[in-house]
């Protein structure tokens, strides 16, 4: 039996992710909180992951095949991390993000190369533990936590996600679009908004379930084949009438991934196209 280790997963796709493990046959550690409780059949821990200390006393001795770490936003976090489970397991995969490659020169689909985990800058001097300057610098403490787990001396993997959709997204993005459309409101929208890459809730958590059972290492983009703009997005729940401004999935610039390497490493996505529908019907 696996034993596997999901730090965070309390809602949305990271509480999939420890039911899918768990029926899978796995033995499921969640250290979390507690604020939520933690699906039936799984051991939970109750500890906060920037509490280094307390962290490694909700631990005690365990040892786990692999680990899943849903909540690393931080170099600070990664390295505390790295001090923890050192010794603790032969794998750990990151849940990062397609923001990582914000910034960037150049349009996509980007590739994994496009940031360099292994030679990334890394700056812990830097006001990470104030919530207002990590909101801002989200995909930039995303960079660096990926660049110091990239240094560790066991085998890391770092999911890139794409943009999730789901009837369970408590951010709420894909509902602003839902009730603004069916009220014939206007969705404000940039003059001329880019592409991005998203995946639904089910599948990012079966790819990382399949990820943490996996033995590939380095960055991985996950996401659906198949990209929308935020005016196809809408016109795919109903005849939106659209006005100038921002919205949550309004960009002004690239935000499509290639997700080559996960189809060569072994993993079938599905087509945006294909779900869309189903999870715009579900967030009614």
């Amino acid at each position: 039996m696996n034993e596997i280790c999901v730090i965070g997963g309390s809602r949305y796709f990271g509480r999939r992710l420890i039911q899918i493990l768990r029926d899978r046959g796995a033995h499921v550690t969640v250290v979390n909180r507690g604020s939520t409780p933690a699906p039936g059949g799984v051991t939970h821990l109750k500890a906060d992951r920037g509490d280094e200390r307390a962290l490694r006393e909700a631990l005690g001795e365990r040892t786990f095949d692999a680990v899943v770490d849903q909540v690393c936003y931080t170099p600070l976090q990664a390295a505390a991390a790295l001090r923890v489970f050192e010794g603790r397991t032969r794998r750990y995969v990151m849940t990062s993000t397609v923001e990582v490659y914000s910034g960037l020169e150049g349009a996509g689909p980007y590739r994994e190369g496009a940031v360099p985990a292994q030679t990334w800058r890394v700056r812990p001097d830097l006001p990470w533990h104030d919530a207002r300057f990590l909101g801002d610098h989200y995909g930039e403490g995303k960079r660096q936590a990926e660049a110091v787990l990239a240094r560790a001396g066991f085998g890391v993997a770092v999911v890139r996600t794409a943009h999730v959709l789901g009837g369970d997204d408590f951010t709420g993005r894909l509902a602003h679009y839902v009730r603004r459309v069916r009220a014939g409101e206007p969705v404000a929208v940039h003059a001329d908004p880019r592409p991005a890459s998203f995946i639904r809730d089910r599948e990012i958590a079966a790819f990382l379930a399949w990820a943490a059972l996996a033995s590939f290492t380095g960055p991985v983009n996950a996401c659906s084949h198949g990209t929308l703009d935020v005016r196809e997005l809408c016109a795919a729940i109903g005849r939106p009438v659209f006005t100038a401004g921002a919205s949550p999935y309004s960009f002004e610039r690239d935000y499509t991934m290639d997700n080559g390497r996960a189809g060569a490493l072994g993993f079938t996505f599905s087509d945006v196209r294909d779900w869309l529908p189903g999870v715009v019907a579900a967030c009614a």
